[in-house]
């Protein structure tokens, strides 16, 4: 096998051809390294190396094929987790993540760890420790966060499916940049134990990105369920997630809304996504309306968000102090600036913030009463370009001053928040809703632009609607077929 064959294949794929003795595990992997090795330097996905050696007798519904991890909250026993800091590059992980260990025990050969933006606080993944990761669409874009490593590595063709999680959208963000499919699976269904019982309060969850639906959706029977160290069982289908490709999803009632608080005007290409989807759905028999407004209060959902991610910030930062013995000279100025804010906001404010994650998931719970789910751009605008959203030189100065002052809770009153703000959630409105009320979601590639860059849709769906997503993903990707297309890196 050469690389272009092996490029045509799904993950499922491979398996299947390893299952029936037509390739070998170690032929997979060198052919994976030997993609690594042309294009890695270009767009600087991998940032670690996992010894990996595969025997002939991998078991497991994968067993054979090549797959990267997350280098944030998914621990390979032995190696550091850095979650894109200069601090945690030398710390090794005691044990593997459960995430991790049933991937392996699935039978998939992890040989590397994938960039990612600081503690994944950011959309895009350009982080000091590793340098930035690029878009194998474009070189001079982003391919989105924070799984963004992860992302560039399946569009260049170094594994079909490789490991992601999603805090805010950083499974569906860098999917949709570089146009994968990216399911974020609900509250609790994925474990992020054994060190974590519910990471950022359950928002937090494992997934991966793919290029087909059939792999998003076995991929999830493979990490689906809970664990001993839990917070409690999650309810699991009657049949396994795999099964629902294919399978009809019937005629589904769809809400769209493109304009939101944070972006009134997205881009064109955002429109056009969504409009070139709809006429598929519609073809499809489906019923789709468009939304006078949002089915939620999504200027509120965003402070809310936001407060909680700087104090959660804060506290990463202090954990990654506490274990590595680092000072501030360790970390980024953003991440500096982040945990300022978060250690500026009271305690009762927090507490307030995640109290009315409910009042969201109740509008949204009455939205379901009348759809089936809730559709909308992916990104409010294409990828952003490498260094776009640099903090301008004045800024950097004076938040500098600040830090190093210890007078950085005055950040609170500054430019420095609403440029954060605006830039960091104003190409991305979309996706923090699914983390704040736990519903799952899932961002499909049904639109390039004209210039070659993904930018695609996003379907919420309610509580256990995995399988409907699935449903409905499938029955697209027949209907506007996005695997075959091939990133010019």
């Amino acid at each position: 096998m050469n690389f272009e064959e092996y490029r045509t294949y799904d993950a499922t794929g491979l398996a299947k051809l390893v299952a029936d003795k037509e390739v070998s595990a170690a032929e997979l992997l060198t052919l994976a390294r030997e993609r690594a090795a042309v294009v890695n330097p270009r767009i600087n996905a991998i940032v670690r190396d996992v010894p990996a050696a595969p025997t002939a007798d991998l078991g497991g519904p994968f067993a054979g094929v090549p797959f990267l991890i997350k280098d944030l909250s998914q621990d390979y026993a032995g190696l550091p987790t850095s979650n894109g800091s200069r601090a945690l590059m030398s710390v090794p992980a005691a044990a593997h993540a459960t995430v991790v260990q049933r991937w392996i025990d699935a039978g998939l050969v992890i040989f590397g760890k994938t960039n990612t933006p600081e503690f994944g606080a950011k959309g895009i993944t350009e982080p000091v420790a590793w340098g930035p990761t690029r878009n194998p669409w474009d070189l001079q874009r982003s391919p989105g966060g924070s799984s963004g490593g992860s992302a560039a590595a399946v569009a260049a063709g170094i594994v079909p499916c490789a490991g992601a999680s999603d805090g805010g959208g950083s499974i569906r963000i860098p999917a949709a940049s570089c146009g994968l499919v990216g399911l974020k699976p609900g509250r609790g269904l994925t474990p992020s134990g054994p060190a974590t019982g519910e990471s950022m309060h359950g928002a937090a969850v494992q997934g991966v990105v793919s290029r087909t639906v059939r792999d998003t959706a076995a991929m999830l029977d493979v990490i689906g369920g809970g664990e001993p160290s839990g917070p409690f069982v999650p309810g699991m289908p009657d049949a396994p997630f795999a099964s629902s490709v294919g399978a009809d999803p019937g005629t589904l009632r769809i809400g769209v809304r493109v304009p939101t608080a944070i972006n009134p005007s997205p881009h064109p290409e955002a429109y056009a996504a969504v409009e070139a989807t709809v006429k598929a759905l519609t073809e499809l028999g489906h019923h789709v309306d468009e939304l006078p407004q949002a089915p939620f209060d999504d200027a509120a959902l965003a402070r809310e968000f936001l407060l909680g991610w700087f104090v959660y910030t804060a506290w990463e930062l202090a954990e990654a102090k506490r274990v590595s013995g680092a000072g501030d000279e360790s970390f980024e100025r953003d991440t500096l600036i982040m945990a300022a804010l978060g250690r500026a906001t009271r305690s009762v404010d927090y507490v307030d913030a995640v109290q009315k994650r409910h009042e969201h998931t109740r509008r949204l719970t009455t939205f379901f009463e009348s759809y089936d789910l809730l559709m909308t751009p992916s990104l409010a605008t294409p990828p952003p370009k490498i260094g776009e959203f640099d903090l301008p030189v004045a800024l950097q100065h004076g938040a500098d001053l600040l830090i190093k002052t210890r007078t950085s809770r005055i950040l609170r009153f500054t430019k420095i928040v609403d440029d954060m703000v605006d830039k960091n959630l104003g190409w991305v409105p979309y996706t923090q809703l699914a983390n704040i009320t736990g519903r799952p979601a899932i961002t499909l590639p049904t639109h390039w632009t004209a210039s070659g860059i993904p930018l695609g849709v996003q379907f919420v769906a309610p509580l256990a609607g995995e399988s409907l997503l699935i449903r409905l993903a499938a029955q697209l990707e027949r209907a506007l077929p996005w695997a075959d297309r091939v990133a010019p890196v």
